[in-house]
């Protein structure tokens, strides 16, 4: 991988008016998007199940530290089960199971699935459990709902996430904790005044606060998104196009009522139901030009403005078994095909799931990039994201690094996230993946598409891709 940081792809920093969108551009991603329109087939399995998405929701994606910093993660949770549960008109005695997705967990609600799931009033029957991998948490927590119905198991799955940076948990120093746990046992006086004395000095004090970092590399995500868009050739200024983008798209889709999975939340003490997702914020390039940089000082590139921010919030989806589904009676937003998970050096490679999933996952379905109407790719940096398409649209990279023959192709960018992305909507971490496979099956139906790409990173050298194939209404 040494090869790779010192290595450089070069990408056309010319741009172009869609829609009155600024977006970044490539011939390439032009003749990409130019190619013929995908044939009608299915990639139905014979003697396999059809799985589909019935619907999805999520709360508004709020800025840690704003309306919900006063709940738990569970209460954001169970409000987004409840909402689906409302939304579909699912009875609570149909739930089979319930699956959710976190990170950072509260250590008082560990299992987040099952006291979400009793908060909404699903009957105690029903089993639930809690998933984590990182920023791909909820799409593990989708998959998992898919095992569990394709083998039979189950009719009706419940999948979703939460994550809760307003109030992660905060640990005594391991000396203290130490100390801690020795004056339970402590019998006399003097020997509990001499553990105090030692609970008293900085090092005992000092807390442990958590840090979005890898253990195994100690690095964090911010420098390895740094590096990477460095190891790309990921400017400054393509980073804040990139930035400026999704958050103007993300602006124009809520105006439009286009971001139909967003609920109304009645948070207790706000006079008013929290709508919107509070961090959309379409700025200008020279405003954004002011920052500095957030993480290597001062040369690097990833700021405060082309990077995701903390942030709460929760998902949920029902999905369930075609044949279920229909004798129900609901008419289902897409079926959930073919996916995948990657693993990479988590040092020099940790945010390139996407690219090494995409073509993996075309090559599973047995399509090529020209099949796919709508990509929703998660955006942790805006360097990360780009980078991720230069590799899909680098040669040497596609044989030297996949193994391929070529370049696979980047996503062309009229079809890549046209509602916004993580970096305008909010990445709560174990909630994320959710919200992508909804937005796809979302934009397939009103772009009238067959199949959508769902690709993302996460922590560890982690990645996952998905097909989503549109159900016919």
């Amino acid at each position: 991988m040494a090869a790779l940081v010192c290595r450089r792809f070069p990408l056309s920093r010319s741009s172009f008016y869609r829609d009155g969108v600024r977006c970044l551009s490539t011939s390439s991603f032009q003749n990409a998007s130019a190619q013929p329109a995908a044939a009608k087939k299915s990639l139905a399995k014979p003697n396999v199940r059809n799985v589909v998405l019935v619907d999805g929701v999520r709360t508004p994606f709020l800025q840690s530290g704003t309306f919900y910093k006063k709940l738990m993660p569970h209460d954001l949770a169970r409000t987004a089960l409840q909402g689906l549960l409302k939304r579909t008109g699912l009875p609570k005695d149909a739930v089979e199971y319930v699956v959710y997705g976190t990170v950072i967990q509260e250590v008082k609600t560990s299992n987040v699935a099952r006291e979400a799931s009793l908060g909404a009033g699903i009957s105690d029957r029903v089993p639930a459990h809690t998933v984590t991998q990182a920023c791909i948490s909820s799409n593990q927590a989708i998959t998992t709902g898919i095992g569990l119905i394709a083998s039979g198991q189950c009719d009706a799955v419940i999948a979703g996430g939460v994550e809760f940076m307003s109030d992660v948990p905060i640990r005594h120093s391991r000396k203290m904790r130490g100390l801690m746990l020795t004056m339970n046992k402590a019998k006399t006086v003097p020997a509990r005044l001499q553990l105090l004395r030692q609970m008293l000095t900085p090092s005992a004090l000092t807390p442990e606060l958590p840090a979005v970092a890898e253990f195994s590399t100690n690095e964090t995500m911010g420098h390895s998104g740094d590096r990477l868009a460095a190891a790309f050739n990921v400017s400054r200024q393509e980073q804040d196009e990139f930035a400026l983008r999704s958050h103007t798209l993300a602006f124009e889709a809520s105006e439009k009522g286009l971001l139909t999975d967003r609920l109304a939340y009645k948070v207790p003490g706000v006079a008013t139901p929290v709508e919107k997702d509070n961090g959309i914020r379409p700025s200008s390039m020279e405003a954004m030009g002011k920052l500095k940089p957030a993480f290597i000082k001062p040369h690097g590139t990833v700021t405060a403005a082309n990077a995701s921010f903390l942030t709460d919030g929760a998902s949920a989806c029902l999905i369930m078994s075609e044949e279920k589904a229909l004798a129900m009676g609901y008419k289902p937003l897409a079926y959930l095909r073919d996916f995948l998970y990657v693993a990479q050096d988590p040092k020099d490679q940790l945010l390139l799931g996407p690219a090494y999933a995409t073509p993996r996952i075309l090559d599973k379905a047995g399509l090529s990039l020209s099949d796919i109407s709508v990509f929703e790719y998660h955006e942790a940096f805006a360097g990360q994201i780009l980078a991720n398409l230069k590799a899909l649209d680098s040669d040497w990279f596609g044989t030297n690094m996949m193994g391929r023959k070529g370049k696979v192709g980047a996503p062309p960018m009229d079809k890549l996230n046209l509602w916004g992305g993580s970096l305008s909507l909010g990445h709560p971490f174990g909630a994320t993946g959710v919200r992508l496979v909804t937005t796809a099956a979302n934009r397939l139906q009103k772009e009238d598409g067959q199949f959508g790409l769902v690709a993302a990173c996460a922590a560890g050298g982690l990645g996952h891709a998905m097909i989503v194939e549109r159900y016919p209404r």
